[in-house]
């Protein structure tokens, strides 16, 4: 798979703070990349270098193969479009007045297809009502359709769902999955909801102290997500007894309690367990989630 975003070694200092540090990443053109971090640990930072807002220390960045000392970055960039932080929006023009003067502002000849984008970002309806009295979701949808001008085929957004309501949150997932499967865009997220990441991306990149840990493909998390079963039973010796014949991997976690990692034969445990007169008070299967996996990555709160 091509890769849309390569960085190496990418360096951004303020005095002596390190935003970023050695920062090596790579997006898979087609991909929904999760980029996962803390706030301050430098996700806008990096954003805000891709789309050239800032020039790096030292290291570089390529966009598609181009390097971002070539002369040629400033074209290529065009087939980005990004919402960086807040909104570029004008609160007192509709949602179709706020395109055209994106329009004008980038000098594009006519406003064919303004109407096909607020369809396409679900603002069709709003008619001549003003931004500043939209809701949250329904201004950064706008943002997103200011930047899919241009018809770009990278999309960069900056904490999209941060502060929406459920039904926002909901709207904005099923835009950016409806980009990227119809329309074959690859999308660029930086949030810390990792919750409502883990329904959308299909490759992540975890950030703390602005170097990239960790860089791995959901079907690769998924399968490092150890799967388990709880339980709570009258006999712990008994238990580890019967574990270790199985050979199975487990934890005690008290005197009654235990967690059992890997594929467990929930009846060929039960009988053996019945046999060493071993009783289950509780059975419960557990999986890791992509915030457990983070945490452990970063060493759980020792950062904060």
């Amino acid at each position: 798979m091509t890769d849309c975003l390569v960085t190496n070694e990418l360096c951004k200092s303020y005095r002596n703070f390190k935003a970023l540090h050695r920062l090596n990443m790579h997006i898979p053109k087609g991909a929904i990349y999760g980029f996962v971090g803390k706030n301050g640990a430098g996700k806008t930072t990096l954003i805000r270098q891709i789309c050239g807002l800032q020039n790096p220390t030292s290291g570089s960045y390529s966009l598609y193969g181009v390097k971002n000392t070539d002369p040629a970055i400033r074209k290529v960039r065009k087939r980005m479009g990004a919402v960086v932080e807040t909104p570029a929006i004008y609160q007192d023009m509709t949602a179709a007045e706020n395109l055209k003067m994106q329009y004008q502002l980038l000098g594009l000849p006519s406003f064919e297809g303004i109407p096909e984008l607020l369809e396409l970002v679900g603002l069709e309806k709003v008619g001549k009502k003003k931004a500043k009295d939209f809701s949250l979701g329904m201004r950064q949808r706008l943002g997103i359709a200011i930047a899919l001008y241009g018809n770009p085929d990278f999309l960069v957004l900056d904490e999209p769902i941060n502060g929406l309501d459920p039904q926002g949150i909901v709207e904005i997932r099923e835009l950016i999955l409806k980009l990227n499967q119809e329309y074959q865009i690859t999308v660029l997220i930086s949030s810390h909801i990792l919750d409502e990441l883990a329904k959308l991306a299909t490759h992540y990149g975890f950030i703390e102290g602005g170097t990239l840990i960790k860089e791995i493909s959901a079907r690769d998390l998924e399968a490092a997500c150890r799967k388990s079963i709880r339980l709570t039973v009258s006999d712990i010796r008994a238990l580890c007894r019967v574990l270790d014949r199985m050979k199975l991997e487990y934890r005690i976690d008290s005197e009654r309690k235990a967690e059992i990692y890997g594929e467990v034969g929930v009846t060929t445990l039960t009988m053996a367990l019945a046999q060493e007169k071993c009783e289950i008070f509780s059975m419960q299967e557990h999986e890791e989630s992509l915030e457990t996996y983070y945490m452990n990555l970063i060493g759980g709160g020792q950062h904060e």
